[in-house]
């Protein structure tokens, strides 16, 4: 028998969340971001789920190859672009786009002897600081792909660093028109947060990345708020049941001491599994449909559920983690974290279940 943890992946939530994200990107064409395994929601999963998706944004060579061995043939965009000389072969055989965002990369693709021109993104970097040209290298970068013929579609692209919160985009924007002035090229700038936030940076390539699988990207605004659905929920059952009486203290560390006679249920699901070990006590956890709360530490393969309130939960019990009915971001609040990190950190061991 197989511990009872899975995550249940809603291909329906994906197409609607992409339908959602389309009716934010206007005239737009949507590049869909299934990079980290699809947030871990499973690449296949979810490049089928969103195969109405105008392209696809992966960062290896390997995820690319996988897009296009199941049969994808929608513009692939590599966001960090060639590692070596030795995969440029390659990403011209697979058709792909990639990103140019340091000289290194030019001077690579200019001594490949490329026999198919090769679509690229070249990055601004506009105040992020973490990849691309800075502005008064940005113009020469570009002359020098503009004299590379076998470099072809050219798209200006950049990243926004605040889109998700109160610091908005507005001095990024400023810095990136300012560059970009004159040039008759298709712009990529529009993450998840930009996307549905600032409608004017939607420019011609729109990349939403955790909007697709339901959850927000903002701390102030829920994903239901945003008409999201969540596309992953964490599933799991009570193995094993023990009453407490007051001032008995449980798990790891006796972290948590009973304040009265309480009954806890032990989950099947740990830090091992992808849940954060840093989740306080107090984080919502449903037990058949019900809210209850997680007290204790979480150790590596279970954690605990209160179960004083829910007399009739007991072994066998349906657990939900994260996902339908319980937001992700109330976990990822009370652990500290993200919810990208979160669904990004599901554990290969637990099974996954194409609803």
């Amino acid at each position: 028998m197989t511990r009872p943890i899975y995550a249940h992946i809603d291909a329906a939530a994906l197409r609607h969340n992409l339908a959602v994200s389309r009716k934010h990107a206007g005239n737009a064409r949507i590049m869909a971001v299934v990079k980290a395994n699809g947030y871990g929601h499973g690449l296949k999963i979810a490049a089928a789920a969103l195969a109405d998706a105008d392209g696809f944004a992966v960062a290896s060579l390997e995820e690319a190859v996988v897009l296009r061995d199941i049969g994808c043939h929608k513009p692939i965009l590599l966001l960090e672009g060639i590692f070596d000389a030795g995969e440029i072969p390659l990403c011209a055989a697979l058709k792909l786009s990639i990103v140019i965002h340091h000289r290194e990369q030019i001077r690579l693709l200019r001594t490949a002897e490329l026999v198919e021109p090769l679509p690229v993104f070249l990055k601004l970097n506009s105040g992020m600081n973490r990849l691309g040209f800075k502005p008064q290298d940005y113009t020469q970068a570009l002359a020098d792909i503009q004299t590379m013929p076998m470099l072809s579609n050219i798209t200006l692209m950049s990243h926004f660093a605040t889109a998700d919160d109160s610091y908005g985009i507005s001095e990024q924007l400023s810095t990136i028109l300012s560059c970009f002035n004159g040039w008759e090229y298709p712009l990529s700038l529009a993450n998840s947060a930009a996307l549905f936030r600032y409608p004017y940076s939607r420019c011609q390539w729109a990349r939403p990345g955790i909007a697709l699988y339901g959850a927000s990207p903002f701390a102030d605004q829920t994903a239901s708020e945003l008409e999201l659905l969540p596309a992953m929920t964490l599933h799991s059952r009570i193995i094993a049941t023990q009453t407490l009486n007051k001032n008995e203290t449980l798990g790891y560390g006796r972290l948590w001491t009973a304040e009265k006679r309480s009954r806890i249920g032990v989950v099947a699901c740990g830090y091992a599994d992808g849940y954060p070990r840093h989740a306080a006590t107090g984080t919502p956890i449903l037990v058949d449909g019900k809210r209850t709360r997680i007290v204790g530490r979480i150790s590596m393969d279970m954690l605990f559920a209160d179960l004083t309130d829910l007399p009739e939960a007991g072994i066998g019990s349906q657990v939900i983690l994260w996902g339908k009915g319980l937001p992700v971001e109330l976990i990822a609040q009370s652990a500290g974290t993200i919810n990208y990190e979160l669904l990004c950190a599901r554990a290969d061991r637990v099974t996954m279940r194409d609803l």
